[in-house]
């Protein structure tokens, strides 16, 4: 394993990761006194019970919290000694001031060392168990992450022979009547190959999408002449927004060739994006064909249901894309947090 597989452990800081961990030691603290350990059970027993289990997992999520950063570097092996260790001295402390503090309730149900050695291993069971399960977490995240990274390659990937040959066509065609058109056109297909073949990138300012979205509309302008007409509406979203790489492109593309394309005196695509309750909402508007007219619907799908998996992969439920028809107009919807992702 790679040593940063070591990042399986929560952030023991945050107030969310404390809420969890208080909640879990009391329910500890509740199946301890309802399996009659200590023996007497009653109310007493349920406090001092709570108030020992909850002094180690905060004791220890306090420890962690300062580590996390070094452990971090370590492998998943250490790690885990590091922190079962952690957890064991903690206990056996916690058990000899109880042994201190209340002989009494120790000695009315057990012997000290009894006492002592069913908490370590108690503690060393319930340690192993929570470690293992914040491992498989963690691996299974890594997993989404690496299919969005997959989606994305395939998405980079996906640029159509049609798009590639028809743009080399009009840009010959344009060396002849218009050298500096042609020229231009040269440049913006360069950028949407150079940003098709990125890699290592999850996330990109929205501009610099939009400016690719661009490129790609006036190189099918090139094509479409007048029947490509386009409309942006994008106002009120922050420099600082973010957007993940090749969300908003495909989008347009596919307004192009399942709408604009099909319709013999072509059509107007309308881009609208704003700030809709903290998140950033784009819209992606085109006429509809007829449907005998209307190519490979099952393209379009499947290009949104892989975007669609991306954006719940990097955001979680904060991010969305819904599609719909109305009155003879198709539109994608597209919104995901300003602030980051899940």
């Amino acid at each position: 394993m790679a040593v940063d597989d070591a990042g399986f452990l929560p952030d023991f800081c945050a107030v969310r990761s404390i809420f969890v961990l208080v909640v879990s030691a009391e329910l500890l603290a509740f199946l301890l006194v309802l399996a009659g350990l200590p023996a007497r059970g009653g109310w007493e027993e349920l406090g001092l019970t709570s108030l020992f289990v909850q002094w180690v997992a905060l004791a220890a999520a306090a420890v962690l919290c300062v580590a996390r950063p070094a452990l971090q570097r370590l492998r998943p092996g250490w790690v885990v000694g590091l922190c079962l260790g952690l957890v064991l001295v903690l206990t056996g402390l916690g058990s000899l001031l109880a042994v201190e503090l209340l002989p009494e309730w120790i000695e009315a149900g057990e012997g000290r060392l009894a006492f002592l050695g069913r908490n370590l291993a108690i503690a060393a069971i319930v340690s192993i168990l929570v470690l293992r399960y914040l491992y498989l977490q963690e691996e299974w995240r890594r997993r989404l992450r690496s299919e969005a990274r997959a989606r994305i390659e395939a998405l980079q990937a996906r640029i159509r022979p049609h798009f590639l040959f028809n743009s080399l066509n009009t840009i010959a065609s344009l060396i002849r009547i218009d050298a500096d058109q042609a020229e231009h056109a040269l440049e913006d297909l360069a950028e949407l190959f150079r940003a098709s073949l990125q890699r290592g990138v999850d996330v990109v300012p929205l501009a610099d999408e939009l400016a690719l979205c661009r490129r790609y509309l006036e190189m099918e302008q090139l094509r479409l002449g007048e029947r490509l007409r386009v409309e942006w509406r994008i106002e009120g979203v922050p420099d600082t927004a973010r957007v993940p790489l090749l969300t908003l492109q495909p989008l347009v593309e596919n307004a192009v060739y399942h709408g604009i394309e099909p319709l013999a005196g072509g059509g107007v695509m309308t881009i609208r994006g704003g700030l809709e309750q903290g998140r950033v909402c784009l819209r992606v508007s085109n006429p509809l064909p007829p449907a005998a007219a209307a190519p490979h619907h099952d393209g379009n799908r499947v290009a949104r249901d892989n975007i669609r998996a991306r954006l719940r992969a990097l955001y979680g439920d904060a991010a969305c894309l819904e599609a719909a028809e109305r009155g003879g107009v198709y539109e994608v919807r597209l919104c995901w947090p300003l602030g980051g992702g899940a």
